[in-house]
């Protein structure tokens, strides 16, 4: 059931405009909170981001779909929440495996709540940290958008050799993976 979960997961770039409950982003974050940290330092943060006029601001520090820079939700579309990822430097310098871990926590909880996600690092840190108010001795590592799906992305396979996402006639977004047969190598690699 995880394993289904997780490979019918696909990121979401745009929401209804139905709100997501303090309830569920709090699960969320408690998620990330118990997920595995190295050395169980447990450096990072969050903020949780779900104010209708913050939301745009917050959205104005993000980029969306770097193969289709057209693809962006409209304010309709916008995202209804936002997880913002902190990395307290005081605890550790750097982050790590734990904000991929964390976020990927957040995503699959999202998504077992009937929730979308995009986890996004193309991010104006400088710009959100001023908005969200962000005090020195923590960087924003990565900011997750949620919010209810209004859009069905479909993983497809990878042709001609790219993995650039794109649009059909339809308007339906298609994401290129590698195919497991090219990632796996048994024991020890050969290039064969």
């Amino acid at each position: 059931m995880i394993y289904e979960k997780i490979t019918n997961r696909r990121t979401i770039r745009k929401y209804t405009s139905k709100g997501v409950s303090k309830e569920i982003l709090l699960k969320c974050v408690d998620a990330a909170r118990l997920s595995p940290s190295g050395a169980n330092r447990q450096p990072l943060k969050y903020v949780i981001v779900n104010d209708q006029e913050l939301l745009k601001v917050v959205f104005s520090t993000l980029s969306w779909a770097g193969y289709l820079p057209e693809y962006q939700p409209s304010e309709e579309e916008m995202p209804r929440a936002y997880i913002v990822i902190l990395l307290d430097k005081n605890i550790r310098q750097n982050y790590g495996h734990d904000a991929g871990i964390a976020t990927m926590s957040i995503s699959m909880v999202a998504y077992d709540e009937g929730l979308g996600s995009c986890i996004l690092g193309a991010v104006d840190r400088e710009k959100l940290r001023g908005i969200l108010n962000v005090p020195d001795g923590l960087d924003i590592v990565l900011v997750v958008a949620l919010g209810y799906p209004d859009e069905n992305p479909i993983a497809d396979e990878v042709r001609d050799g790219t993995i650039k996402y794109w649009l059909d006639e339809n308007g339906v977004l298609h994401v290129p993976k590698r195919d497991l047969k090219d990632i796996v190598k048994w024991n020890v690699y050969h290039t064969s």
